[in-house]
């Protein structure tokens, strides 16, 4: 079954971003207030990053940092300097910048053997979140084929049950090729109090129309295993432009 979900839209991603920003202030402020720690899981490419960006313009003061763990949505399997690194490129683009502190910084070590990295971040999930381990917030992507954190069509880790997080074999152009990436699981990521996608551009808007509007086939569109108890798409006008339902318009 489909996904309750909210759709907002956005004229560009600059105006998505800002959004998410603060969307993602209010959602943490209110976690601290609850439960004095959010627990953020982020994602990697190019549309976190901008957001990350327009955090650090903000500043430390526009967000409660020293309360805020974050975690990882998933890792490829490389070394924490590497380029292609989802924590290097957060750690370039926000934690160095704000200067976070080391101790509420929880990445995968995509350095590490895949299957034990895997096991380790599980344990560490459960130590901190508890089972299932609840985050207060993730952020998602999406990319062009539809697969969101490293869930990828076709993929073994899309049938996926019991367990928090493994190392995903993907074979898919994207990753040029096989590739061994590790990734929460849709379990993890439907226990989480929050979910946001963030998808931007023209080349996601054929795999967003079949996310959001098309027939339920998660095994070629995994986004669509995501079904947590609160669920919201922003999207920008590219993304979009192949939806045919009315959603939320914003500006």
């Amino acid at each position: 079954m489909r996904a309750r979900h909210t759709v907002r839209r956005f004229d560009n991603l600059d105006a998505l971003s800002r959004a998410a920003a603060d969307e993602l202030s209010d959602l943490a402020r209110a976690a601290v207030a609850a439960r004095g720690t959010c627990r953020l899981a982020l994602s990697g490419g190019s549309t976190p990053k901008h957001l990350f960006e327009l955090l650090v313009q903000a500043g430390r003061p526009a967000l409660p940092w020293d309360q805020i763990e974050l975690w990882w949505v998933d890792e490829r399997a490389v070394p924490p300097d590497h380029a292609d690194s989802n924590y290097g490129m957060a750690r370039r683009t926000l934690i160095d910048p704000l200067g976070l502190a080391g101790s509420r910084i929880h990445r995968m070590a995509g350095e590490l053997d895949p299957e034990a990295a895997a096991q380790a971040y599980a344990h560490a999930l459960v130590g901190a979140l508890g089972t299932p381990p609840v985050f207060d917030l993730v952020l998602l992507g999406m990319g062009p084929d539809g697969h969101t954190a490293s869930l990828f069509p076709g993929s073994a880790g899309l049938a996926e049950t019991e367990r928090w997080v493994i190392a995903n074999q993907v074979t898919s152009p994207l990753v040029h090729g096989t590739a061994t990436r590790i990734t929460l699981t849709a379990p993890a990521i439907n226990a989480a109090r929050h979910v946001r996608f963030l998808v931007a551009g023209a080349d996601k808007a054929g795999a967003l129309a079949e996310v959001l509007e098309g027939a339920d086939n998660p095994e070629r569109f995994p986004s669509q295993l995501i079904a947590p108890a609160d669920l919201v798409w922003l999207v920008d006008a590219l993304a979009a432009a192949s939806l045919k339902e009315r959603h939320d318009p914003r500006r």
